[in-house]
C-alpha cells in the first residue's frame, strides 16, 4: 500500500512550496496522517537560508531542496511488516525529522513516541515541543524558594517559565524585547517582567536580588546577548540551564564560569537518545495532561497547510508569534 501526500520543500532561503510524494512503508517504518503541524525555530532558521552543519542528531543533510518539517503528531494508518510497538489507529508523536509539513509522513518507528492517554489532540501533534520544554523545566534544578530568570518568551521559555513556578520558584522572572511575549508572561504567571529593547537587564536582576544575582538562569533566546547576560546575573555557584540552539558561532565572556563555579546543565529532552525519551517524554507531558501548564494561549497563529507561504512569511516577519501551527 502506499499513500499520496502533500508535503513541503524548502528550494532555496525563503522558497518554499507544497509538493506531491508518494510514500511507500517500509517492513520497519509507520504512515501516520497528520493532525497539526507546528513551525518550530530551527524551521524559521532554515527558510531564512540558514542550514548548520550536521550533528549526530537524525535529521536530512544539510542543503538545498530541504524536506522541511518535524514538530507533528496524528493517527497511524500503516505500519510495516517488523513494526510491533504500534498499530492503525494509534496516537503518536513524531520525534524525527521526516518532512513532517504534510498530510501524511513516512518515518521509522523508533522516531515516534506514543501519545499519553488524556492528552488532546492538538497537543499530541504539537508534543514534541510541549514536552521539550516541559523537560526542561522539570530538570533545570529549580529548588523551593529560588529565583529563577528566563531569557526568551518563546513558547519554550513560557512553559519553562510557568513549570518553574509549579516547581516551587519564590520569582519567576521573564525577559524579552517584545511587549506582546512579556504581557502574556505575566498572565501565565511571571512574577516580574523585563523589556530588554528599554530596561538595562543586569541592572534590574541585581536591583530584584539585593546585588546577588539570581539562583537559576534559562537561556532560551539562543542570541549572544543573551548567553553573556545569562553569566553576568547568576549569583555564585548558580545554575546555567540550556535550551536554544545557537546556529552561529558566538563570543562569549566566560570568565564568571570559572570564577564563579556555576553549574551548567542541558536540558534538550530531543538530543538524548530515543530510549531515553521513550521514558522521560510521558513524565514530560503528565503535567500538560493534568492541567498544571497552560498551551492553548501559545498557539497564537493557525493556518491550512495548503497556506504554508503565508504561514512562514508570518513566522519570518511576526517576531510576536509564539507558536505557528498548520492543519492539513
Amino acid at each position: 500500500m502506499s499513500v499520496i501526500t502533500r508535503a513541503a520543500l524548502l528550494r532555496g532561503p525563503r522558497q518554499i512550496d507544497l509538493v506531491e510524494r508518494k510514500l511507500v512503508c517500509g517492513d520497519d517504518e509507520v504512515i501516520v496522517k497528520n493532525h497539526l503541524v507546528g513551525i518550530c525555530g530551527s524551521d524559521k532558521t532554515f527558510y531564512r537560508g540558514i542550514l548548520p552543519e550536521k550533528t549526530g542528531e537524525f535529521r536530512h543533510d544539510p542543503g538545498f531542496p530541504f524536506p522541511l518539517g518535524h514538530e507533528s503528531g496524528g493517527v497511524v494508518v500503516e505500519v510495516g511488516a517488523r513494526v510491533r510497538d504500534y498499530k492503525v489507529g494509534d496516537r503518536v508523536i513524531a520525534f524525527g525529522w521526516n518532512n513532517n509539513f504534510a498530510d501524511y509522513f513516512l518515518t521509522p518507528d523508533w522516531q515516534l513516541q506514543p501519545a499519553p492517554e488524556g492528552l488532546e489532540m492538538d497537543f499530541v501533534a504539537l508534543g514534541e515541543p510541549i514536552s521539550c520544554a516541559m523537560y526542561s523545566g522539570l530538570n533545570c534544578g529549580v529548588q523551593l524558594g529560588d529565583s529563577v530568570l528566563v531569557l526568551g518568551g518563546g513558547f519554550a521559555g513560557q512553559v519553562i517559565a510557568q513549570c518553574a513556578k509549579r516547581k516551587g520558584a519564590a520569582t519567576v522572572i521573564v525577559a524579552d524585547v517584545l511587549e506582546a511575549k512579556l504581557k502574556l508572561a505575566a498572565t501565565l504567571g511571571a512574577d516580574k517582567t523585563l523589556d530588554l529593547a528599554r530596561e538595562d537587564g543586569a541592572g534590574a536582576i541585581f536591583a530584584l536580588t539585593g546585588g546577588a544575582g539570581v539562583d537559576v538562569v534559562v537561556e532560551a533566546a539562543g542570541s549572544a546577548d543573551s548567553f553573556n547576560l545569562a553569566s553576568k546575573v547568576i549569583r555564585h555557584n548558580g545554575k546555567f540551564v540550556f535550551y536554544s540552539w545557537v546556529t552561529q558561532p558566538v563570543t562569549l565572556n566566560i570568565g564568571r564560569w570559572h570564577d564563579d563555579g556555576l553549574e551548567f546543565i542541558n536540558t534538550c529532552l530531543v538530543h538524548h537518545t530515543w530510549r531515553e525519551r521513550y521514558v522521560w517524554t510521558p513524565q514530560a507531558l503528565r503535567p500538560v495532561v493534568r492541567g498544571l501548564v497552560e498551551i492553548r494561549p501559545l498557539i497564537t497563529n493557525e493556518f491550512r497547510l495548503d497556506e504554508i507561504k503565508a504561514a512562514f512569511d508570518c513566522a519570518d516577519r511576526d517576531e510576536a508569534a509564539i507558536k505557528i501551527v498548520l492543519r492539513p
